[in-house]
């Protein structure tokens, strides 16, 4: 089981956060882990599952937001204790952070609240690992701020997540150039490749992306020395109740992270 980013740095791998964008179930959760447990078992690669238990940022009133906190964050403590790897959700507001550090191991910082001093002095007292992702809106080298709230609240346990940068109202980039600017912060530096493929802002009020380009993405990715990929990741992207424009069909993952594997050590 991996504690601290400690053990995360034990493997020559790349580490991996995926799983669905939003807790729907049980049997659907428990089922997508033992794929991916599985897989990354087979390819040594560090392996949280990565589940919401609530999707606080939707574009409409009426999208899917989740099956009830408390439900949803016992269905990732049973994925945790049923195939012995971490999880981790994102919290939205301060008095989140100690629910939900009850139930997992890490603590998602959602992109659009990076910067809010409140939420990340919280998920750094609860003293679990706290990954921040990067706001569209930011360069890399501000993320420097936002990983320094969580150091001088008491807690080194700090990743950090690139996930793409507003181009425009309804397209995001990835400059891969920030990727070992932050490293230089000294923490792991995550590429969030799903949601770097988002499209933002469509006028139906859902939004859309282009997961042809998954495999791409993430391949420059590891080729520029990433340490770890995040990818949300779905039996059937179509019916998907949170993000399916953008999410990695289930039945590709293990394809694509043997080449992301050989990229890797060839890298290396």
């Amino acid at each position: 089981m991996i504690h601290t980013i400690s053990d995360l740095k034990k493997s020559d791998n790349f580490f991996l956060l995926a799983g669905p964008c939003v807790i729907e179930g049980e049997d659907m959760a428990l089922r997508i882990a033992e794929r991916v447990v599985k897989i990354t078992d087979k390819l040594g690669i560090p392996y949280i599952f990565k589940g919401s238990y609530r999707k606080a940022n939707r574009s409409r009133l009426d999208s899917f937001m989740g099956i009830g906190d408390e439900k949803a964050l016992k269905i990732l403590a049973k994925v945790r204790d049923t195939f012995d790897v971490p999880v981790v959700t994102d919290i939205h507001a301060a008095d989140e952070a100690a629910m939900a550090a009850e139930y997992v191991d890490v603590l998602q910082i959602p992109a659009f609240l990076c910067r809010q001093t409140d939420l990340l002095v919280a998920a750094a007292k609860t003293g679990k690992i706290v990954n921040i992702k990067k706001g569209q809106f930011l360069s890399p080298g501000a993320m420097r701020f936002a990983a320094d709230k969580v150091v001088e609240a008491g807690n080194n346990e700090v990743m950090l997540t690139e996930r793409g940068t507003t181009f425009g109202y309804q397209d995001l980039v990835v400059d891969y150039r920030g990727i070992p600017e932050m490293q230089t912060f000294g923490h792991p530096v995550i590429l969030d490749v799903t949601h770097s493929l988002q499209q933002p802002n469509q006028t139906s009020g859902v939004t859309g992306g282009m997961p042809q380009l998954i495999e791409t993405v993430a391949k420059a990715g590891v080729a520029v020395g990433v340490d770890g990929l995040f990818m949300e990741t779905h039996e059937d992207p179509s019916v998907a109740k949170s993000d399916g424009a953008n999410m990695l069909k289930l039945d590709l993952l293990e394809d694509l992270l043997v080449k992301l594997v050989r990229i890797r050590q060839a890298c290396r």
